[in-house]
């Protein structure tokens, strides 16, 4: 992948984060905390992990080192999230935006939440990051028909349509 590709990648990556946002805005407040069993209990929980591990890698990236992902009961509403999580995306992609190509071939040593050392080109932990963010929407989707809302699609493949029909347009 080249810096073009990953801004893409960030650009959908947005989108489809928006587009998932949007949707569970219409969950009732007990909807949105409700325990479903899943990996993280509720939406509230999965949209936090989401954004918080977002935080972790750009700090990381930026040679921070993070204290740890935030905590869900930090957030008790959609508001305090989407608040929150529109701080996180705009830190994110200005840094994806600032990238050059020689900085994304760059290595970088962080470590773990369980104190393992690890150095690994910056290019993994960017493809990582939004792969981690397309796995974690999907378990929304999920949680969304469990609740009996309409799960809305984040395909990529969507995205690149409705990129292509704005261009047309």
């Amino acid at each position: 992948m080249d810096l073009k590709d990953f801004r893409t990648l960030y650009d959908y990556n947005s989108w489809a984060n928006h587009r998932t946002l949007e949707t569970c805005a219409a969950l009732t407040p007990e909807q949105f905390t409700r325990d479903l069993k899943s990996s993280f209990a509720s939406v509230r929980d999965t949209l936090v992990h989401i954004f918080g591990a977002e935080w972790v890698w750009l700090q990381r990236w930026q040679g921070h080192i993070p204290s740890g992902l935030p905590p869900a009961a930090d957030y008790p509403d959609f508001a305090s999230v989407q608040r929150r999580w529109a701080e996180v995306e705009r830190d994110l992609m200005s840094y994806v935006g600032a990238l050059t190509p020689e900085a994304i071939d760059r290595r970088i040593q962080f470590k773990t939440h369980a104190g393992v050392t690890v150095d690994q080109p910056l290019r993994q932990c960017l493809q990582h990051l939004a792969n981690h963010g397309t796995y974690h929407r999907g378990q929304i989707a999920t949680m969304l028909r469990q609740l009996g809302a309409k799960a809305v699609s984040t395909d990529l493949i969507g995205y690149y349509r409705e990129q292509a029909a704005k261009v047309s347009a």
